[in-house]
Formats: structure tokens, sequence, C-alpha cells
């Protein structure tokens, strides 16, 4: 108990990026960290602004951005991370410094930032406080990310060809395609911003949301090239069964249908909050989930056709009226562990993956952007839990893999398999697995900054 008074006085200050994917796992490091005895504010943009009511526990404080609101879409994403780390680094400074000076009793050991959110740590030096990484996303996207400057220097011309199947040399199973650097705007701005990410400039150490039995190799790798203690504690949700800061309203009606629904019977559809469909794609996705005869809950978010409201095509609600359940936004981490959704039809985003690994769901991959790519080659290559979508929304492909995935063969497979990685994701998690000692060992860690 004494223990735990002396850290509750060491206050430790996060810097989420303001996108869904980034803050959930943020906060989520925040309740685990929280329950270790620290004492936590959270440092964030006005844009995307967590609710600081589902965290009571935690000082919220605000950072002036300067961002106007603006359409959050991939060849957008490099400018939003360059106006952050420009418009933030003046305004966080002035608020540390204020922090510090107003609680002498708790002092501000260490700052831990999103990999995107790098200002922080310049204002960590400047400040003489200890700053650490979170990576967000896997270890694997991270190797990708460190090699696409080098194979542009080797005169590679394929890294934004989405169509190319060769393989990445030292980069197995992943293809040219597969790199996340395509549908990110301009190269040249992409390497600029991953040379700044890739580095760890001052910082003391990176935490991941991962585990070795999953990235095991890739992890290791990585270890090679940063000479800072790694910290893999995820699955970050599952360590700290928290309420997440949500930045849409759940519809939790879908529950009433899903208890009438059979075991292992239901597509659960999400891409995200950021993903965007064209007509055309959400036509053939509308035909697709109609032609497949089986039960589905899909989100659908206003804004998830580019430039317009998602309009469904004509005849495809009464088609599917009995087997059907539509919603503007979901509780995605209950509907996957309920036990009526078989299966998981996403644009496979690094917690959406984790998320529905750990409820041993296999997954329709249709990846879009950034790291999506690389787990839907991993989801479907390398742990073999997973069927990927082509490049173009085919009704008849949808069908057949909504089939296959849910009543044939070929899916019971996968859940077998996933069934088994969820088991080895567990003992991860228990006393004397491999996150669970990460986890204590950055707690000595932060504990002895």
């Amino acid at each position: 108990m004494e223990k735990l008074q002396v850290q509750r006085r060491k206050r430790l200050v996060l810097v989420p990026y303001p996108l869904q994917g980034h803050i959930n796992p943020m906060l989520d490091l925040a309740s685990i960290l929280h329950s270790k005895g620290f004492s936590i504010t959270i440092a964030h943009t006005k844009f995307n602004s967590p609710n600081p009511a589902n965290h009571p526990d935690f000082i919220f404080l605000p950072i002036q951005d300067g961002i106007p609101n603006l359409d959050v879409s991939p060849p957008n994403l490099v400018d939003l991370a360059s106006a952050i780390n420009t418009n933030c680094k003046e305004p966080f400074r002035e608020c540390i410094s204020q922090l510090m000076h107003q609680e002498q009793r708790h002092q501000v050991v260490c700052i831990i930032y999103d990999f995107l959110m790098h200002f922080a740590e310049t204002v960590a030096n400047q400040l003489n406080i200890p700053s650490i990484i979170l990576r967000t996303s896997n270890a694997t996207t991270l190797l990708a990310f460190r090699t696409i400057p080098q194979l542009r220097e080797e005169g590679y011309h394929s890294l934004q060809d989405s169509t190319s199947y060769d393989l990445v040399p030292g980069l197995h199973p992943l293809r040219f395609k597969d790199l996340p650097v395509s549908s990110m705007g301009s190269l040249d701005n992409f390497l600029q911003l991953l040379a700044v990410v890739c580095n760890t400039r001052t910082s003391s150490a990176i935490i991941w949301n991962t585990m070795d039995c999953l990235e095991n190799s890739s992890l290791a790798r990585l270890q090679e090239q940063y000479h800072v203690p790694f910290f893999p504690i995820g699955p970050m949700h599952k360590m700290a069964p928290a309420e997440s800061s949500k930045l849409f309203k759940d519809e939790n009606n879908c529950f009433e249908w899903l208890e009438k629904q059979a075991p292992n019977s239901v597509l659960y559809v999400s891409f995200g909050s950021i993903a965007k469909l064209d007509e055309k794609e959400l036509t053939e996705m509308a035909w697709g989930l109609t032609n497949s005869y089986q039960p589905f809950l899909w989100v659908i978010r206003p804004d998830l056709v580019s430039g317009s409201e998602a309009f469904l095509p004509e005849g495809f609600q009464e088609l599917t009226r009995e087997r059907a359940c539509l919603v503007r936004w979901a509780p995605q981490k209950d509907i996957l562990a309920h036990p009526a959704v078989g299966a998981f039809w996403s644009h496979c985003g690094w917690n959406s993956t984790l998320e529905s690994i750990c409820e041993s769901v296999p997954m329709i991959c249709k990846p879009y952007f950034a790291d999506q790519k690389v787990n839907a080659r991993y989801l479907t290559h390398e742990w073999g839990v997973g069927i990927e979508l082509g490049d173009v929304m085919q009704r008849t492909e949808i069908a057949k893999a909504i089939r296959s995935i849910l009543v044939e063969k070929e899916g019971m497979q996968m859940r077998q398999k996933a069934i088994a990685l969820k088991e080895q994701i567990e003992q991860c998690m228990k006393d004397g697995g491999s996150s669970y000692n990460s986890l204590d060992k950055l707690v000595q860690f932060i504990s002895s900054l």
C-alpha cells in the first residue's frame, strides 16, 4: 500500500494521436498504468478530443492545435500529422511547464507519446523529462516503414504500386502491394514523416500493443536495430478492460437482434472510423451480403461513402430484412465477444485485428491504407485466420467469401486456428506470461526514471 501511494505521487503525461485507432490504446495504457499506482494526465488536441467523463480518475489537458474541421481521409493523414506536430509543440510546452509548476506534490516523471506525436519528445527533451514511445500499430509495420526508404534508394519503383504481387525482399510474406505507403498522398512527404517516426531520438523505450506469440520474429529483428528497451504488453484492451473513448455513439439495440441468432452464424461488418467507399463499392457490398444468404450485422457510418451519404441499393433492405441488422456505430469489442458472431469483415486496423483474434473470430479482410494491408497479409498468410478480398469489390466474390468463412470447411479450419491463437494470447497475459512480465518490467522501468 505504501508503494502504491508513492507511485501515486508520480505523474505520467500521455499524449494520444487524435484518431480513434490511436486514442483507444493510449487510454487503455493509461488505465493499466493507473492501476499500477501512477497519476495520469492525458494531454490531447481539441480536434477529436476524448471524453473526460469516461475516465474520471485522469486529468485531461487540452492542447491548442490550430486544426480546422477537415475530412480525415488517407490522402490527408500525412498533412494532418505534420500540422499537429507543427502547431502543438509550443502550446504543449506551455501546458507541461504550468503543470510542473502547479503540481509540486505530483512530479511529472515521464511523457508517453503516440509515435505520430513526436513534438512531445522535443518538449520532453527541452524540459528534461524522460519520454517513451507508444507504438499503436504492430511491429511488422514498423519493419516495413524502415524498409521503404531503403527500397527507394535501391531503385525499386513498385513502392506505391497497389497491384504488384512481387514479394518485398526481406519482408516475407509481404508483397509490394502490402506496403503501408499507397493511398497516403505524396511519397516524398510520407518519406519525410517516416524519417521522424522511425527514429527514437532521445526517447528511453518503446511500448508495443502487441505480444510475443504473434510477432516474436519482428520484435527480435527490431530490437537488433533499436538500442532501447522494448515492452510488448498487448493486447492492451484485454490488459485494461476499461471504458474506451468513443468518437461515435454506440447503438446497443443490435444485441437484442444478436440474441436471436444461432452460434457462429453472424457476419459482423465494420470498416472503422476513417475508411471510405465509393457508391459502386457500397452497392457491390450490399448485393454480396444479400447473395450470401447469411445473417449479418453491418455498421454503416453516415460518412462511409466519400462525398455523400451512404444510400443502399433499392430492394436491398426488403430482401435482407429477416437476417440483417444495420447500425450507424456499434460497441465492437462486445459484439466480437458475442457467441452469435462467426466472422468479421474488416478494414483490418490493428485494434480491430487484435479484438477479433482475442475472441477467436476469423476475418474477411478488405484493407485500405497504412498498416491495414500488412495486418491483412499476416491474418491470411502468417496466422491463417483470414480471407482477403480482391482489390475490386465484386458481389460474387464477396458472397463466396462469406459462405466460405461461415459455413464451409475452410471457415471451420480458420476458426480452430483462431481459437488456438486466442489461447496463446491468454497465456501471454497470465502471471508469468510474456505480456504480464513485460508490464511488470515497464512499471519498474518508469519507477526508476
